[in-house]
Formats: structure tokens, C-alpha cells, sequence
């Protein structure tokens, strides 16, 4: 059995760090769920929202946000947020240096593409970000999933993962936070009728791995 542990763009943009990016609440209290996930597992996967500050959809303010937009690879608009070699883009404290992880995933580069899951760089899901290559290269078995947020690019990545492998997903929730109420209720019900397991922390996954 190999197991992997994907930390799904755990960076300060999207937590109270960040208070004028995309903020969620309780987004900085993750990091000792994703370590203790990383401890069950054999490999480490980042993946980071790597932005231009030219991006297409971004927008200053909150009210602006969440408008529809006409083009291929960006669907909406969204505040300014985890724009490379910004604060915001950097990981959350406590958490390893990129150099510690054994695979790297930046995503949303190009200035017209604003993907939400890992595995994809367009929302096609057609351009492989060679993410799901290298897990299988590795032949893993089992992953497990912790990371911001839960209604969208944890989501998208957990969808895009049970879609493309034969691996047991596992969703880490102490590891997870989301932006509201009714869309990660959502969330959680589409991954688990999709085939994830929904653990409440990493001890409870432990468990299941017989570890």
C-alpha cells in the first residue's frame, strides 16, 4: 500500500491571515490535522493557487465577486487573492518549505485560467497537471485529502481524483474548512456519493488504514 496526503492549496490567502484576500473562517487552524495526516502517509503532495496580477477575473472588492465571466477557463470573478510572491501565496505557518514535499502542483498561472481542482489546469479537465500521472507512477493506493476549502478546489480535487484512479480517497474534515454552511454540506455529499471517505481527523483515518 502506498498512501499519499495532499495538501490542497493550504496557503495564508485563505484564511484570516490574508483578511482582504478570500479569507475563510478557521483557515489558519488546519496545519496540525495536515501534519498528522502527512505522518500516516508515504509521500507529500502541495498544491498552491499561483496567480498573475493581471488575472481576468480578479476584482478588488467582495461585492464585485462571483460574477459571471465569458471566458473558457475562468467561469467567475473573485477578489485578488495568492498572487505569486505575495504573502497571500505563501503557505500556511508551521507548515514544511515547498522543498519538503515530494510533488508540487501551482495552478492558475495563466492570467485567463482560474482553475479549483489540482488535477486540471483547465476546467475541462483536459490539460493534466500531472498530478494524477505521478500518483500513479507511484502506485498509489490511498490518498489523503485535507486543505482550502472545502466547497470548491478541495472539492473539484477530490472529484477530479475519484474520476481518474482506482485509489481510496479519504477527506481529512479537521484538516478541511469551507466557506458555508449549505455548499460544503454539498460538497461533502457529492464527494461521498462519488466513493470518498468522509473522516472526521486524521486519527480516524489512521483506524481505517489498520496503521
Amino acid at each position: 500500500m502506498t498512501i499519499i496526503a495532499i495538501d490542497v492549496d493550504a496557503q495564508r490567502t485563505f484564511s484570516p491571515l490574508c483578511p482582504n484576500e478570500l479569507p475563510v473562517a478557521g483557515g489558519d487552524e488546519i496545519v496540525e490535522e495536515l501534519n498528522k495526516q502527512a505522518q500516516l502517509a508515504d509521500l507529500r503532495v502541495m498544491t498552491k493557487d499561483a496567480h498573475s496580477p493581471y488575472a481576468v477575473w480578479a476584482v478588488e472588492t467582495a461585492e464585485q465577486s462571483l460574477q459571471p465571466l465569458n471566458y473558457a477557463n475562468a467561469d467567475l470573478t473573485w477578489r485578488r487573492h495568492a498572487e505569486v510572491g505575495t504573502d497571500g501565496f505563501e503557505l500556511l505557518p508551521q507548515l514544511p518549505h515547498p522543498t519538503e514535499y515530494d510533488f508540487l502542483v501551482y495552478k492558475g498561472v495563466e492570467k485567463d485560467m482560474h482553475p479549483y481542482g489540482a488535477c486540471f489546469h483547465d476546467l475541462a479537465n483536459t490539460i493534466s497537471t500531472g498530478l494524477i500521472e505521478w500518483l500513479q507512477a507511484k502506485q498509489a493506493t490511498a490518498l489523503i485529502v485535507g486543505g482550502l476549502a472545502t466547497d470548491y478546489c478541495v472539492k473539484n480535487t477530490v472529484l477530479q481524483l475519484l474520476n481518474n484512479g482506482k485509489w481510496q480517497v479519504y477527506l481529512n474534515l479537521a484538516a478541511c474548512r469551507g466557506i458555508s454552511d449549505d455548499t460544503i454540506a454539498a460538497a461533502l455529499a457529492e464527494m461521498q456519493q462519488k466513493g470518498a471517505v468522509i473522516c472526521q481527523n486524521a486519527a480516524e483515518i489512521k483506524a481505517k488504514l489498520g496503521k
